[in-house]
């Protein structure tokens, strides 16, 4: 059907709004892929999601350079937009008006990505409830954690795994 991390980085999307967490979901799922065989419409979406986080924040240029490069390349993806259960005509038309309400000052305001698959939308239902999620659930703009998450973070595991990268290469050199 669809990948787990599609249906966590949707209820994340659409009930927590935590765009970081869609970002670091899908970022990983993206990775599993051997390098050239990445799929670009998962960049389209984790894209989506960071426009989104940096429009919160009020960082305008991130934001829009983010949603236009996310339109650039889920307007090329039609195909895989519409297997993965979106309407891609209204996602483009969506994504377009964000752009321009970025563009023109206009505050966050929580967005609904256009399903239309059914059985997409319970699967993603059902993961909210064990969660204890609200579908629908307009962003929490007051929540400091969820809307400085990069800077809030722990991040113990980031920095291990890049210090064992370096140690990787540092051996793979000689």
């Amino acid at each position: 059907m669809y990948p787990k991390a599609y249906i966590d980085y949707l209820v994340e999307f659409h009930a927590s709004r935590d765009y970081f967490e869609c970002h670091e979901i899908l970022e990983e799922y993206w990775k599993e892929d051997p390098p050239n065989q990445r799929k670009m419409y998962w960049v389209g979406f984790i894209q989506l999601a960071v426009a989104l986080y940096h429009h919160r924040r009020k960082n305008t240029a991130g934001a829009k350079r983010l949603m236009a490069n996310s339109i650039r390349i889920l307007q090329a993806e039609k195909q895989a937009v519409e297997c993965l259960g979106l309407d891609h005509s209204r996602l483009l038309e969506l994504m377009q008006s964000v752009y321009e309400q970025i563009e023109t000052g206009f505050s966050y305001k929580s967005i609904m990505l256009p399903i239309k698959d059914e059985k997409l939308e319970e699967a993603c239902r059902v993961e909210c409830k064990k969660k204890e999620y609200t579908w629908g659930q307009p962003s929490t703009l007051t929540d400091t954690f969820l809307i400085d998450k990069h800077r809030l973070r722990d991040r113990t595991d980031v920095i291990l795994e890049r210090e064992k990268e370096i140690e990787r290469r540092k051996k793979s050199r000689g």
